[in-house]
């Protein structure tokens, strides 16, 4: 089951937006599935895991195109079996809602390779 977070937009970070506070990031990642880490109060990491390499990398792609749908852009380390996700606002220089959103959407994307 996702998390209703992926149903909402991913919206940029206006010009005087803060970065979320360790409060917030809790809240937001209590939403999200086992996958997911806030780590130093600073960007979200994530490890997803596949039965080979041929399934990896199109989970990449399919987060490769949410990424440029949405313009907001996870650094993506995929190996044999496991595609690892790092993210956060650059504008803000760490977390923001949007980040948590995207965060969603990628486990909603990871479910229908996980059945």
């Amino acid at each position: 089951m996702s998390s209703p977070l992926a149903d909402e937009p991913v919206e940029p970070a206006g010009d005087d937006a803060e970065p979320l506070d360790a409060d917030e990031c809790a809240d937001y990642v209590a939403e999200l599935g086992d996958a997911w880490e806030v780590v130093d109060d600073h960007h979200l990491e994530a490890s997803y895991e596949f039965p080979d390499f041929e399934t990896a990398l199109a989970f990449t792609n399919d987060v490769g195109e949410l990424a440029e749908r949405e313009w907001h852009h996870p650094d993506i380390a995929l190996s044999w079996g496991e595609v690892g996700v790092e993210m956060w606002s650059h504008e803000v220089g760490g977390l923001t809602r949007a980040d948590f959103v995207m965060a969603a959407r990628m486990d909603r994307l990871y479910a229908d390779y996980d059945e």
